[in-house]
């Protein structure tokens, strides 16, 4: 695929390092001269520093061949002023627009193109949904669910308390009762694919797919006991954290609020109280009319004496999401170790993120990594349903549709090509979800989950897709 991003701050710059690493023709387009300069010196792409919002400037970056067009400027008014400047000329070209604007946030992705965009992406809404499904699985660690499917892709760190250390994946299900798959192994910066022979160790994230019922006893085996989580703390109540506290206190609260047509809302198991940290006076003067449920503290979480004034060290749950990612990394720590029992931070980039959990933080949501996997979902061709990349993006979740012209149609699964570098997880045929055997056949409409290391795009893309 020809591909052309316009604006190379660190969203587009992901984007596209992901799309060439894929082997795709991407072209990127930037304004500021710096930023520019700095993705041509590490992009092996085509880097034009120039206006986007330029018919001409288009065509130079190959809008004529292009399969998509994605506009992640700083704007969200130019973002959608190239989009349908392409459209004019160029209806045929997938066209992708991110935008943060409450106004903006009813173009929803109904299948019906707005303004000549076929997706619009939310990232405060995106990065939200991922808080609360963290949120709803106790903050134990990161959890994947997926469409229409019972089986969820749990990852949880092996500490020294837990029974799988020193185990071997071969005598894993003898632990773990009912039907479950270890897909994957990080250790250190390599991420394993594992055999029966592998060796689980202190400090190893597993990521394990299961029945959502089981999912609760797996994270207690790797010694981490789900706790109910009746005290919620969050800090920062600008964009981000009031969209978290709308979730956490449920459709209830804003019925007409634009952010509630678009967020699936997570039910709360047992929450009794949800407190916001703010430290901005009219920002907390605002939070209390938008939620008289919630306890709202004008305060600043950096200030020690706070913390021991305000008795907030009683919390179960503190989710930092200040627009600082070093203070949530910092504040989420020193409330852990104060005695706070979870916390959820955000931060930028997966790189920050790697650190993040290597500290102990029990959840960490790389905000730009979320809206890049939002993109990718849209982009991708070959039946590509849903795209979810873990740790630095070496590993790969893929959700797809098996179409009725697809390569594989029709196969076993024991002559699933081992080129492809994947590993069929989990397929969901009609109401049924199951994880599949050797004499597996896929057929046309079921739902397959994959995981795939970095590079297998196009020949997942190639035995899905239907004949070139």
């Amino acid at each position: 695929m020809h591909i052309i991003i316009v604006g190379a701050g660190m969203v587009g710059t992901q984007l596209a390092r992901h799309l060439i690493n894929e082997r795709h023709d991407v072209a990127l387009i930037e304004q500021n001269e710096e930023r520019a300069r700095h993705a041509s010196n590490r992009l092996d792409c085509l880097v034009l520093n120039d206006e986007g919002n330029s018919l001409k400037t288009l065509e130079e970056a190959g809008i004529a061949k292009a399969t998509a067009l994605v506009c992640v400027t700083d704007s969200d008014e130019l973002n959608m002023i190239i989009c349908g400047l392409a459209e004019s000329k160029y209806p045929g070209v997938l066209k992708i627009a991110r935008v943060r604007n409450e106004d903006y946030l009813n173009f929803g992705n109904t299948g019906v193109k707005t303004l000549g965009i076929d997706h619009f992406v939310h990232p405060d809404v995106e990065t939200a949904r991922a808080v609360l499904n963290a949120v709803e699985h106790g903050a134990l660690g990161d959890v994947l669910a997926f469409n229409d499917s019972p089986y969820e892709l749990g990852a949880v760190d092996v500490r020294d308390q837990s029974v799988f250390a020193g185990m071997s994946v071969r005598d894993f299900r003898t632990v773990v009762k009912g039907e479950t798959l270890l897909t994957l192994v990080e250790r250190g910066e390599e991420a394993l694919l594992p055999t029966g022979a592998t060796t689980l160790l202190v400090g190893d994230r597993i990521h394990v797919l299961a029945h959502e019922k089981d999912m609760e006893k797996i994270f207690s085996l790797a010694g981490r006991p789900l706790k109910p989580l009746r005290k919620i703390g969050v800090v920062g109540g600008g964009r981000m954290g009031a969209l978290i506290v709308e979730g956490l206190l449920g459709k209830g609260q804003r019925k007409k609020s634009l952010f509630s047509k678009i967020i699936t809302y997570i039910q709360p198991r047992s929450f009794r109280n949800v407190v916001v940290i703010e430290k901005d006076y009219n920002l907390c003067k605002e939070l209390s009319g938008r939620f008289p449920e919630a306890l709202i503290l004008n305060e600043d979480i950096s200030d020690e004496g706070f913390v021991e004034e305000e008795g907030i060290l009683d919390m179960d749950l503190i989710v930092t999401a200040t627009e600082n990612q070093e203070l949530n990394m910092i504040a989420a720590l020193y409330l852990k170790a104060r005695g706070v029992e979870r916390a959820v931070a955000l931060v930028s980039g997966a790189g920050y993120a790697t650190i993040a959990r290597q500290l102990g933080i029990d959840v960490v949501v790389p905000m730009k990594s979320v809206v890049v996997d939002s993109i990718l979902s849209h982009l991708l061709g070959g039946g590509i349903r849903g795209v979810h990349r873990i740790g630095e993006g070496s590993i790969e979740i893929l959700e797809l549709e098996v179409s009725a012209s697809a390569h594989i149609a029709g196969k076993r699964l024991d002559q699933f090509p081992n080129s492809a570098g994947a590993l069929v997880m989990q397929v969901s045929r009609g109401n049924d979800s199951f994880i599949p055997r050797g004499d597996y056949v896929f057929s046309p409409r079921d739902r397959i989950v994959l995981i795939v290391k970095r590079g297998a795009e196009i020949e997942i893309e190639r035995l899905f897709g239907g004949p070139q």
